[in-house]
């Protein structure tokens, strides 16, 4: 499938299933009276439950990670990038099944592609309705359980920062195929179930208006959105070449996005907290946004606090 051929089913008002992987290379575009042992939920209302359920996370090691933390740090010196967001896998245990995760996941947005891979993402990509187009990127995270929280993360300079980068970034990505683009809403909090703890998370809401013809230009639109500059970084185009050459795996689904085009209306999320069946077991693939002011510690606790059940 192609980015053309959403194009062709959104000016049939055809309603689909649309997910891409991280590098908008691999493009699958399921009609929804296609479904084959998929399921999906979009902007769910959830009510928090509790589950009993065994993790077992077995993470990269710390000086494995600074060795590419400092990399970035060199990058970031160079001029090369500013803000880049720093993924790596951990191998987990789950004493369940991808359709049990799936299940009991609370998450607005949640994905199980068979029995390859689930996502449950607090973070909504964009939304397109009556002829406006809304993004939420999702930057900064802290423990809900921390003394103050809520202000220290807003206070937080290096936070703020990394926010302002991927709002301005997304400004001038919704920029490209809308008109009146403008921030709606600056660093709000929300409160995710994350396991045994809860994290506060910081978004913002970007809008613009594309016209009554974007259903034709669907395709358009998301292939000049992606990759999401919340889960990749700034600027795009040479953030990317480091992420390919410190990283050193393949994020595949992981960090792309999926959504819901219904005729009317287009709804979408960013796959993060995701998990993935490998023929070496179930990896949890996880990270964070790197920039000058980060701490290697503190960014290494945050990728594995991110391996968790909601």
């Amino acid at each position: 499938m192609t980015f053309s051929d959403i194009n062709a089913l959104g000016k049939k008002r055809k309603p689909f299933l649309f997910i891409s992987d991280f590098k908008a290379q691999k493009l699958k575009v399921i009609p929804l009276d296609q479904l084959n042992d998929i399921e999906f939920q979009i902007e769910e209302n959830y009510a928090n439950t509790t589950h009993n359920y065994s993790l077992k996370k077995t993470p990269i090691n710390f000086s494995i990670y600074t060795k590419k933390f400092k990399k970035i740090i060199e990058k970031i010196k160079n001029g090369d990038t500013y803000l880049l967001n720093l993924t790596l896998p951990t191998k987990v245990e789950i004493d369940l099944s991808l359709k049990e995760i799936y299940t009991n996941a609370n998450a607005k947005y949640k994905l199980r592609y068979k029995d390859e891979f689930v996502c449950f993402s607090p973070e909504q990509f964009i939304k397109i309705k009556d002829n406006m187009i809304h993004t939420f990127p999702m930057k900064g995270t802290i423990d809900a359980s921390l003394a103050n929280a809520h202000q220290k993360i807003l206070q937080d300079k290096k936070e703020m920062a990394e926010h302002v980068m991927v709002v301005d970034l997304l400004r001038n990505d919704l920029s490209i195929k809308a008109k009146n683009v403008k921030v709606e809403k600056f660093r709000y909090i929300t409160e995710i179930e994350a396991g045994d703890k809860k994290l506060l998370q910081v978004s913002s809401h970007i809008s613009g208006e594309v016209g009554n013809l974007w259903h034709e230009n669907l395709g358009d639109i998301l292939e000049s959105l992606l990759p999401a500059g919340s889960i990749s970084g700034t600027p795009k185009k040479s953030t990317l070449n480091i992420i390919d050459e410190v990283e050193e795996y393949e994020r595949g689904y992981f960090t792309g996005i999926f959504g819901v085009y219904d005729g009317t209306s287009f709804d979408s999320g960013v796959m993060i907290r995701f998990i993935e069946n490998t023929k070496d077991g179930l990896i949890y693939k996880s990270g964070g946004g790197i920039t000058l002011d980060s701490d290697a510690e503190l960014e290494y606790n945050e990728l594995i606090d991110k391996v968790y059940l909601p």
